[in-house]
């Protein structure tokens, strides 16, 4: 799995243009844009269809017509899209099984992609237009979304202000903290920037960094690490997650040897891994995104610092935890430590492993099952679920979200808390799982962090 994230201040930049058009009507740019009207030979009605530049064609296996549409958002192209695409499967399978249906209402979908061929990843640009399009959309009660925190910094806001009372968002694996709570290490206009209506429309079935932070922390001091150099990407996400868990690391008495960020349009890191070399740092942290330019930093760590389970350790946090990063570091990755959100397919379950047994003889031909697949089943069922208990409205929607009680389904037992946050929550929406790197992921353990230094993580 990956995460996820980058800078808000550029984010938040483009969100003001983002709200302005929508405030203009302005529905999006040329060329079949957020303006486009076709509707899926299979959709039709009174719904109109998301913009092709974007998205799928309407998708509708239900009788009739559909009345609604629910529109998913991730990052289609690039490092993460092994797991993105499993995610938008897990969401097709969940409304196939309801035949397309939610209460009184007949749900359409249509998947989009916020990523760039060109980026390899989410773009700022794809995901400012893609909220416009939702926001200017009245069928569209709901998305869920997004993959990276970077990207739902961007859409929070102008979906806030749609009209019709905001719209619905649910992610499966935004883990930025400020998106939902402010305090230390977060800017002293978050969360509120996100929301400008006032009201929350936003909600994750994930936990956020500073239990990942914690998590990692713990699991360091149990393999000895005394002192910690920290690295981080520049983006929210990293800096946020970098800075979680050195926050956690600090209070379980870890020194702290040094904490700054990598270029990620360099063409080498040996000089950085000789400064830190010279600390005497027996761990290195790297908070960030495989994308950015990660496998290079991964192969200079193991050039200059030696083996990863040898006297300096390297611990990565989900921005890295992919097969995509074994793939793309080679043999410089091995015995590295990865984390991320969540429990291991053969730790989930009751709903979660009935779900990644049939999921994966049904969608995936038998091939393994990424458990972010079960996240997006999650987020799904509490969205669909809202859609049916509403009053067929946008605003009926968001307060039906954050009414969810989730009773021994694919996560275990949760709601959703009035941040948006998960709440009441034990097992696979608060664990985090640890593997180490071999050609493969291997599970190393599972850890559900302290309280007390989760609390030390947030700052």
């Amino acid at each position: 799995m990956t995460l996820k994230n980058r800078g808000l201040i550029g984010a938040f930049a483009l969100v003001v243009v983002a709200l302005a058009l929508v405030a203009a009507g302005c529905g999006g740019g040329d060329n079949g844009g957020a303006t486009a009207t076709e509707t899926a030979a299979t959709g039709g009605g009174s719904v109109e269809a998301l913009p092709s530049s974007s998205c799928t064609a309407i998708e509708y296996g239900g009788e009739g017509q559909p009345d609604v549409l629910l529109a998913s958002d991730f990052p289609l192209q690039g490092s993460s899209r092994t797991q993105t695409v499993q995610i938008v499967e897990a969401i097709r399978y969940l409304l196939e099984q309801a035949n397309w249906q939610a209460g009184d209402l007949k749900v359409g979908f249509q998947s989009c992609d916020d990523s760039t061929a060109q980026a390899g990843k989410w773009d700022s640009g794809k995901c400012s237009t893609n909220a416009q399009a939702y926001a200017a959309n009245e069928k569209v009660l709901g998305v869920i979304g997004t993959f990276n925190s970077g990207c739902a910094a961007i859409e929070i806001p102008v979906l806030n202000q749609a009209p019709g009372g905001g719209v619905a968002m649910i992610s499966p694996a935004n883990t930025y903290v400020c998106l939902t709570e402010g305090g230390p290490g977060c800017d002293k206009t978050e969360p509120d920037k996100y929301y400008p209506s006032g009201s929350r429309n936003y909600a994750r079935v994930v936990a956020h960094d500073a239990y990942q932070g914690a998590a990692v922390a713990e699991f360091a001091q149990e393999q000895g690490v005394t002192s910690v150099y920290i690295l981080n990407d520049k983006e929210a996400y990293g800096l946020g997650v970098a800075t979680n868990f050195k926050n956690a690391a600090e209070h379980l008495g870890i020194k702290i040897a040094g904490f700054e960020a990598w270029d990620p349009k360099a063409s080498s890191y040996e000089a950085l891994f000789n400064k830190i070399k010279g600390s005497g740092a027996d761990g290195v942290f790297l908070g960030g995104l495989i994308d950015e330019n990660g496998a290079q930093v991964i192969k200079d760590k193991a050039a200059v610092l030696g083996p990863n389970d040898g006297a300096v350790k390297l611990f990565v946090p989900d921005g890295f935890t992919t097969q995509q990063t074994i793939d793309e570091a080679g043999p410089a990755s091995a015995g590295m430590f990865m984390s991320v959100a969540g429990v291991p397919i053969d730790e989930f379950v009751g709903k979660g492993a009935e779900f990644a047994t049939a999921f994966k003889a049904e969608k995936l031909g038998g091939k393994a099952i990424d458990p972010y697949a079960i996240y997006g089943a999650q987020a799904a069922e509490v969205m669909i679920n809202a859609f049916a208990a509403s009053d067929g409205t946008r605003a009926g929607v968001i307060k039906q979200m954050f009414a969810a009680k989730v009773t021994d389904s694919y996560l275990g037992s949760f709601g959703i808390n009035e941040n948006g946050d998960p709440s009441g929550a034990e097992g696979a929406v608060v664990g985090f799982t640890i593997y180490v790197a071999t050609d493969k992921l291997k599970t190393v353990k599972t850890i559900s962090p302290k309280p007390e230094n989760v609390e030390a993580a947030r700052g």
